[in-house]
C-alpha cells in the first residue's frame, strides 16, 4: 500500500452472500455500492450529513466513473474500501477509490465524479461552502 493510500479515508466491508454471484465472487455492480458507502462515510466523518443538504435543495449524484476490475473479492472476504478526493470544483468532487484485499492487494480501482445538483431541477449548482471547506 502506498503512503497516499494509507492516508485515504477507508472503511472495512465484509463480503456477504447477497454481494456475490452464483460463483461466489462479488458481482461487479456491487463494488459501486461499496464505494458509495465509503464516499458517504468519508463526508460524514467530516461532520457533514448529506441528508441535511436536502433542506437546502441540494443533492449529490454520480456524473461519471471509470472503473478497472483487477481481481475478484469472494464470499466472506474482508476488504477495505477507500475514498480520496483527487479533484475539487465548485460544483463537483472527483474521488479516487480502491477496494483492497486483506493482504494489501488492489482488487478494484475507480475514479468517480460526483456533482452537486438542485433537487428541484436536477441542474448543477454550487456545493455547500461547509463541504468545500472541509474537503479543501
Amino acid at each position: 500500500m502506498t503512503n497516499q493510500e494509507s492516508q485515504c479515508f477507508s472503511i472495512p466491508v465484509r463480503v456477504y452472500i447477497e454481494d456475490t454471484d452464483a460463483g461466489g465472487i462479488v458481482f461487479y455492480a456491487n463494488y459501486l455500492k461499496f464505494m458509495e458507502r465509503a464516499r458517504t462515510e468519508y463526508i460524514r466523518s467530516l461532520g457533514i450529513e448529506l441528508r441535511a443538504g436536502m433542506k437546502q435543495n441540494i443533492s449529490y449524484v454520480v456524473h461519471s466513473l471509470e472503473i478497472k476490475y483487477q481481481k475478484p473479492a469472494k464470499l466472506d472476504d474482508l476488504v477495505t474500501v477507500t475514498a480520496n478526493i483527487s479533484k475539487l470544483g465548485k460544483t463537483y468532487m472527483v474521488f479516487e477509490q480502491r477496494v483492497i484485499d486483506e493482504n494489501g492487494g488492489v482488487l478494484v480501482v475507480a475514479e468517480v465524479k460526483v456533482v452537486c445538483v438542485a433537487l428541484e431541477s436536477g441542474k448543477p449548482r454550487v456545493m455547500d461552502s461547509r463541504l468545500i471547506n472541509a474537503l479543501s
